[in-house]
C-alpha cells in the first residue's frame, strides 16, 4: 500500500504541543514573533525538528488555522444535529459569537489577518481557511433548504463568513464592543443568511430556481 503512514502517539503529540507554541505566540506576542525558532523554543524542541512537522512558516500557519476551524466544527457538531433534521441555526450562531468573547483568539485573528496583508504565503493561508469556513457553511445552508441551490448557499455562506469575522472586531472591544440592540440586529441578520433561500437570492445567486 502506498501512501504516508500513521502518525505515532508520540508524534501526534509533538506536532500538538508545536501548534499550541504557535496559537500561544500569535494571541500573545502577535505575528511578527511567530517565528520558526520562536516556536521551537517555545515548544521546547529543535528547529529542525519543528521543520519535520512543517517545513515553512507558512505550513505552521495554514495547520494552526485548520485546527482551529476544526476545533470550532467539533463545537457546533452537536447544534447543527440538534432540532429538526436540518439542525439548530440558533444554537450554532451561539457557539460562534462565543468564539467573539476569547480575548486571545481574537487576537489571532486580527495578528494573522495584519500578516496576510503583507506575505502572500500566509494570505494563501487565510484564503484556504476561509474558503473551508464558508464550505461548511454553505453545506449547512443547503441542508436547510427545500431546494438547494449550491450558488445561493455559497453566497450566503460567504456574507456569513464576512459578517462574522467583522463582528469579532467590534463585539470583542478592539474596534467596538457589543450591545443588546447591535447583536439583536446581528442575530437577525446572520439568522436570516442561515434560512431558507429568499426572495433577495435572486440576486445574489442568479434567478430562483422554477
Amino acid at each position: 500500500m502506498s501512501g504516508a503512514a500513521a502518525p505515532t502517539p508520540k508524534g501526534h503529540q509533538r506536532r500538538t504541543a508545536l501548534l499550541d507554541a504557535a496559537e500561544h505566540i500569535l494571541g500573545s506576542a502577535g505575528g511578527a514573533e511567530l517565528t520558526m525558532r520562536a516556536v521551537a523554543d517555545a515548544a521546547g524542541v529543535r528547529l529542525g525538528h519543528l521543520q519535520y512537522y512543517f517545513p515553512s512558516r507558512s505550513d505552521l500557519l495554514a495547520a494552526t488555522l485548520e485546527r482551529i476551524l476544526a476545533a470550532s466544527l467539533t463545537r457546533v457538531a452537536a447544534p447543527a444535529a440538534a432540532g429538526d433534521a436540518a439542525g439548530d441555526p440558533a444554537a450554532v450562531l451561539d457557539v460562534l459569537l462565543g468564539d467573539h468573547d476569547d480575548p486571545s483568539l481574537v487576537r489571532l485573528f486580527t495578528e494573522v489577518w495584519a500578516m496576510a496583508a503583507h506575505d502572500a504565503d500566509a494570505a494563501a493561508a487565510v484564503r484556504a481557511f476561509y474558503a473551508a469556513y464558508a464550505g461548511h457553511v454553505a453545506r449547512f445552508v443547503r441542508d436547510r433548504s427545500p431546494r438547494p441551490d449550491p450558488g445561493v448557499a455559497r453566497a450566503r455562506a460567504e456574507v456569513f463568513v464576512m459578517l462574522m469575522e467583522g463582528a469579532a472586531l467590534f463585539r470583542s472591544g478592539v474596534a467596538g464592543s457589543a450591545s443588546p440592540a447591535t447583536d439583536a440586529v446581528l442575530r437577525h441578520t446572520l439568522l436570516g443568511l442561515l434560512g431558507p433561500p429568499g426572495p433577495v437570492d435572486g440576486v445574489a445567486g442568479g434567478p430562483s430556481r422554477p
